[in-house]
């Protein structure tokens, strides 16, 4: 293997700034640097993880926490963009990541035990139950953690703006003369409280009342029990003219059931999802959609993780929110106001 000493002796400095280039430190001309990270690419250099590790007490590997219910794994639309950008986003600061899990060879552990036996920095979790032991173990242990759509205090969170999002879909729709408007939302989830309670201030806001049977409970990305749950307010003796769903895969559920009826969309009903997966922008007709910002999320938890973990007296513990767009789609059919 290259040593620090032999690219020190070909570029004639030395090995301290060989050290400082290699692990980025400022105090170093960008100049010299570059020079020392091409010679040391070419000398083909790999740094000594566990080296590093020894020197600064750090494992630069990062958990992360990611139980999905409806068992999709990474194929999640939403959170896998969050998770890739997440990655993408550490590993530009050097780091790599590790999926967290409750068992080691055959082995139950619980999260804290698993992240502490992999040796992880520190933990983003996301799309678990908050309130589950495990995770309550993880959340009050000394691991930097940063928790993705759920706000704990004393730790750092990142979180979609859910309330401005469903407040900005629900006005498109009122503006498209839309007044019976139901709300198709997902399992009890603090997610899914901040969405309803949106839901029926920005109505209120409107002077728009919603019947009781208007609102069904679906769990997120189940496509099966929302095509029920639609079929239950296509079945009212006052059906609604637009239909909210709790994510745009449970919106393809209430599509099916629609169709199934002979109906047509947005002829004869409106529809709306939210997450603003790519399916939505390929359906046809296009899904009206609260598009959230997958990227920002992801990067901005990497981030502020990586910030925790190495600066742990100045990093500000906060919760970062982050805006969507409204996709206006051509899933919404504009009403005259009296429809």
């Amino acid at each position: 293997m290259v040593s620090m000493k032999e690219i020190a002796k070909k570029c004639n400095v030395s090995v301290a700034s060989v050290s400082k280039a290699l692990n980025g430190y400022s105090d170093i001309s960008e100049e010299t640097r570059k020079m020392i990270l091409k010679t040391a690419s070419e000398m083909g250099y790999l740094p000594n993880s566990s080296a590093r590790t020894l020197k600064t007490k750090r494992s630069y590997n990062i958990g992360v926490m990611f139980v999905d219910e409806a068992a999709s794994g990474l194929t999640h639309d939403y959170f896998n963009h969050v998770l890739e950008s997440f990655k993408r986003t550490a590993e530009e600061r050097g780091y790599d990541i590790t999926f967290t899990s409750g068992k080691i060879s055959g082995q139950k552990l619980s999260y804290y035990e698993h992240c502490r036996y992999r040796g992880v920095d520190g933990v983003v979790i996301a799309c678990v139950d908050f309130y589950a032991d495990e995770v309550q173990e993880l959340i009050r242990s000394e691991i930097p953690v940063v928790t993705i759509d759920h706000v704990f205090d004393g730790n750092i969170a990142v979180v979609s703006n859910n309330g401005q999002g469903m407040e900005d879909l629900v006005t498109y729709i009122y503006n498209q003369g839309h007044r019976r408007i139901a709300y198709i939302h997902g399992d009890n989830t603090s997610v899914t409280r901040i969405r309803l309670t949106s839901f029926y201030r920005t109505l209120q806001r409107v002077g728009v009342e919603t019947p009781d049977d208007y609102i069904k409970e679906s769990p997120y990305r189940d496509a099966d029990s929302a095509a029920k749950a639609t079929r239950e307010l296509l079945d009212l003796p006052n059906p609604p003219t637009c239909i909210l769903y709790p994510d745009d895969y449970a919106a393809i559920g209430g599509i099916n059931e629609i169709r199934e009826r002979g109906l047509r969309i947005p002829e004869d009903i409106s529809i709306a999802g939210y997450d603003g997966i790519t399916i939505a922008k390929i359906l046809e007709p296009k899904l009206t959609t609260l598009c959230q910002d997958t990227v920002a999320i992801g990067r901005i938890a990497a981030e502020k993780l990586i910030d925790l973990i190495e600066n742990p007296k100045t990093t500000m513990i906060d919760k970062f929110t982050v805006d969507g767009t409204l996709f206006k789609g051509a899933s919404v059919k504009q009403l005259l106001p009296d429809k």
